[in-house]
């Protein structure tokens, strides 16, 4: 098991890697459509986009969960 100190890396890297996935494949295919290549375009996109989304789950994480609690009763 991982220790409870990395949930919040496991957390961003989860979430980063399931939001970039599910967006990579629909701007893929919006820009390609059903193609032959499709898979292997999904898959590179998807790459570069995690690589990207990982870091800004982690700074944006913090960040969301300080509004939400400004925005809700306690």
């Amino acid at each position: 098991m991982i220790p409870q100190r990395f949930a919040p890396l496991l957390f961003g890297l989860i979430l980063s890697g399931l939001m970039s996935l599910l967006v990579s494949g629909i701007s893929t295919l919006h820009a390609r459509g059903w193609s032959a290549g499709f898979a292997g375009l999904w898959a590179g996109a998807w790459l570069t986009a995690w690589l990207f989304a990982f870091p800004a789950v982690l700074v944006a994480a913090p960040l969301a969960r300080r509004c939400v609690a400004r925005l809700t009763a306690r």
